[in-house]
């Protein structure tokens, strides 16, 4: 089963910066894809950004491309989310999710993802 955990969030004034972690574990196998989510109260969760262990490749959503910054310590398990230039729009909670596979970011937001895990509070407010 694979569990993954999110962290790094809180209160930031607009125009700054805050760097999430999502720490995965139980993958069964070789490759996976990882992505991030924001969810705003009564609103339906939103897609941020992905990345596939097996290439690298990236994708990120229209609303945040140039402001955020996916990468990942494959070694570990673990992927971050780099967030410049926030504004209160950003305010959210965040959750990682993850597709344990051979798949791609494409594939894994369009059926959807398997695992979540517990998300992490980000309010953009001066």
């Amino acid at each position: 089963e694979v569990q993954l955990q999110a962290s790094g969030g809180g209160l930031v004034q607009p125009g700054g910066s805050l760097r999430l972690s999502c720490h995965a574990s139980g993958f069964e196998f070789d490759e996976f894809v990882i992505g991030w989510f924001r969810q705003v109260p009564g609103k339906e969760r939103h897609w941020v950004s992905c990345i596939e262990k097996a290439d690298g490749r990236t994708l990120y959503s229209e609303d945040i491309e140039g402001r955020f910054t996916v990468s990942a310590v494959f070694s570990e398990n673990t992927v971050y989310l780099r967030m410049n230039n926030l504004k209160p729009e950003d305010t959210g909670v965040y959750y990682c999710a993850a597709v344990d596979g051979d798949t791609t970011c494409n594939m894994a937001l369009y059926y959807g993802m398997r695992s979540w895990g517990k998300g992490t509070q980000v309010t953009v407010s001066s």
